[in-house]
Order: structure tokens, then C-alpha cells, then sequence
């Protein structure tokens, strides 16, 4: 039997994603086929709309992927939306504080873990597998923060030691910015923040993970190599982009 993205999230197997910002279901199912573990629909940097996402997360799941989704905010109201749309899991932006990662998770469960109000929607089949649902909720699904302030690294130990937290992903880019220093990812502050978000997971045997926004082997595999398990590698425009750049910079020279 095939393994859920849960449970090897809990085995601390690596897992490699990617990051969904374009509303067609081509899109997710190109990606779905080409062997992803999980996919992202990110609903805070991209013009996706609720139905849209619920049409990619169809697609996804259909494909044998476990679709999550990037919310806008640690908003109760998003969270259990996207939720009930049939997402497995979320991914919740500007994680800084034990209690904004307690809120996550309480907005992801029902009652009594957490305070999600109840729809009979697509995840609970229209009202025909609430009790299932359920049961799937409390056990399966996910709750990942982001790590990408500088105050989230401040405070990472406390965060870490929230109950239904299921790891972490490091945003290269906010969390740098958040140092006033977009994109600076050598630089000796960045480096340093890292290493301490590192070492708390270490500490407390969570599950890390990491955003390589380029579509790079070698940095992916880098990060591999540093024990980061959950991987989200690049995004559906940048492997568009640099695709097409790369061979027409190549057809120009021939």
C-alpha cells in the first residue's frame, strides 16, 4: 500500500514538491505526472481563485499527488476553505510566534484539537463522508510553516514545540528581506539565521524543508545533503521561463 505523504513526513523520509502559481489544470497536471511527491498551489503570491484551486487540487490528487496550498495569511477562514476544498495540508506564510503556529494548526483541525468550523463541501464528500473525513483530518492532514522573518528565527524553539506543527520550509526570499537583504543569500546574517533554524530542528527531530526557487540540481541537491527532507523545488514559471530561455539562447548560437 502506498505510503501517505503524511506518513512519511513522520518517518522523516525526504519528500520533494514544487510550487503551483498558474489557475490551469494543464499546468498541475503536467507537473502531477512528472513525479512530484506533493504540490503546492500557492494562494498568496498568484491570481488564483478558491474555485480555481479546487479544480488544481482535483487534478493533483487524481494524478496520485498530495495537493497542499500556500494561503494568502494565517487566516482561519482561508485555511479551512481550502481545506474543505480537498487540500491535504497547508502551508501558512509568516509563521513568527508560538501562537501563530498554534493558530495554524487549530484552524486545520475540528474541535477538540482545534476550532474549524464544520462544511459538508468536496472533502467531505458533499456531506456523505463527514465521519471518514473526519477521522482523515485528525490523522492525516498537514500543517507546515513557513520560516521567512527574522522574528520566526528568534523565536524558533518555542515554534517548534507547537503540537501539530509537521515541519517547516525556509522562504529564502522574506526571510532575507526581512534582514533588509533581499535575495542575499550569502550573506553572512542570512547564513547565520539558517544555521539556527537548522540547529533548533535538530534539536527538536522536525521536519525541514527548504524553497529552491531556481530550477537548480545543484542547489537542490545541496540542500538534500544538509537534511533538509521536504524540498519544494522551484515553480511552474521558472521552469517555463528558464526553459525556453535556455534553448533559445542555444537555437541563437547554433
Amino acid at each position: 500500500m502506498k505510503m501517505s505523504l503524511k506518513e512519511k513526513i513522520n518517518n522523516r523520509q525526504f519528500t520533494l514538491g514544487s510550487w503551483i502559481t498558474l489557475g490551469h489544470s494543464s499546468i498541475a497536471e503536467i507537473m502531477a505526472q512528472a513525479g512530484f511527491d506533493w504540490l503546492t498551489i500557492d494562494m498568496e503570491h498568484s491570481a488564483i481563485t478558491l474555485s480555481e484551486a479546487q479544480n488544481l487540487i482535483q487534478v493533483i490528487e487524481l494524478s496520485g499527488v498530495t495537493p497542499l496550498v500556500r494561503v494568502g495569511e494565517n487566516n482561519p477562514y482561508l485555511i479551512k476553505r481550502v481545506m474543505d476544498a480537498g487540500a491535504h495540508g497547508v502551508i501558512v506564510p509568516m509563521v513568527n510566534s508560538a501562537d501563530d503556529a498554534q493558530k495554524a494548526v487549530k484552524s486545520v483541525k475540528y474541535p477538540p484539537y482545534g476550532f474549524r468550523g464544520v462544511g459538508l463541501a468536496r472533502a467531505q464528500k458533499y456531506g456523505a463522508g463527514f465521519e471518514d473525513y473526519k477521522k482523515w483530518c485528525e490523522k492525516e492532514s498537514i500543517v507546515i510553516v513557513q520560516i521567512e522573518h527574522i522574528d520566526a528565527v528568534n523565536n524558533i524553539e518555542s515554534i517548534l514545540s507547537v503540537e501539530g506543527v509537521d515541519g517547516f520550509i525556509i522562504g529564502p526570499y522574506d526571510l532575507s528581506g526581512s534582514m533588509g537583504k533581499p535575495g542575499e543569500f550569502t550573506d553572512a546574517a542570512f547564513l547565520a539565521a539558517v544555521t539556527k533554524v537548522k540547529n533548533a530542528a535538530a534539536r527538536h527531530n522536525s521536519l525541514s524543508g527548504y524553497h529552491v526557487i531556481a530550477p537548480d540540481v545543484g542547489e537542490l541537491n545541496e540542500k538534500k545533503n544538509d537534511g533538509y527532507k521536504f524540498v519544494a523545488f522551484s515553480l511552474d514559471t521558472m521552469f517555463l521561463g528558464q526553459t525556453c530561455r535556455n534553448l533559445v539562447t542555444e537555437i541563437r548560437r547554433s
